[in-house]
Parts: structure tokens; C-alpha cells; sequence
């Protein structure tokens, strides 16, 4: 396979539903996607984290502590929400390796390029998911 380096040489390829399904240059296409979404997340979680260290004032104003609290306990959240995407995303990038990325867990079906364009850590069918999002408000209905 290919470096990355020289596949974002190439970044003007969109994989396409007329392809192999899954092949070589696909595979290289999606892996560039989720290592970049991967850097551009640990980008913006050190930037993140140089703000909670320099955003140390004492606000005298309890509405300014309050509003600074707030906003430092979203910062939090996003990036424990990040956290957790970037688990996913090398759970993808291991299924890349493994030959198992673009297959529906559930059915072993192909996902579909177009789903995978949208959310390439996509593990299900839409239709999977469709049945698995179902079934979860049928049960919080309970």
C-alpha cells in the first residue's frame, strides 16, 4: 500500500460505486480519510488543553466564573466525546488492516461508499442500523 504522503498527491480520487468494492485504492482512500479526521481531533484536543492551562483567571464576578465554568466543562466534554471518536476511529483503521473495513457487522454485507463517505467508522448497514436504532427506542420505551 501506499504512503500517505503520496496518496494526498491524489486527493482529487472519490471513490465510487462502479469500483471493486473495498479495493486497493479504496481502502488507501479511506485510510488517509480517518488518519487525517484522527490528527485534525488530537490537533484541536492540544489546543484545547493549552487554553484550560492559560485560561487560569479568578474571575471576581460570579457570573464571569460561572460562564467561564461552563464553558471550560463543555471544552471537557467535547473532547471526552473526541476521545472516544478516536477509539473508533482506530477500530477502523484495524479493520482496514484486517480486511474486514466496509462490511456490515451484522450481516457481513458492503456498508455502501456513500455511507462510508459520510461516516467512515460506520460498522453497519444503513439498514442494520436503521433495525438497531428500532429496536433501541422500542427498549427505552420500556
Amino acid at each position: 500500500m501506499k504512503t500517505a504522503a503520496v496518496l494526498a498527491e491524489k486527493s482529487e480520487y472519490r471513490p465510487s460505486e462502479d469500483e471493486k468494492f473495498m479495493n486497493e485504492r479504496q481502502l488507501e482512500y479511506f485510510k488517509l480519510k480517518l488518519l487525517t479526521w484522527k490528527e485534525e481531533i488530537l490537533r484541536e484536543s492540544r489546543e484545547t488543553l493549552t487554553h484550560l492551562q492559560s485560561e487560569t483567571e479568578n474571575h471576581p464576578d460570579l457570573a464571569d466564573r460561572a460562564s467561564s465554568e461552563t464553558d471550560r466543562s463543555l471544552e471537557l466534554r467535547t473532547r471526552d466525546r473526541q476521545r472516544k471518536l478516536i477509539s473508533k476511529i482506530d477500530e477502523a483503521l484495524r479493520r482496514i488492516e484486517d480486511g474486514s473495513y466496509g462490511y456490515c457487522e451484522e450481516t457481513g454485507e458492503p456498508i455502501g461508499v456513500a455511507r462510508l463517505e459520510a461516516r467512515p467508522i460506520a460498522t453497519l448497514s444503513l439498514e442494520a442500523q436503521e433495525r438497531h436504532e428500532r429496536r433501541e427506542r422500542v427498549h427505552r420505551d420500556d
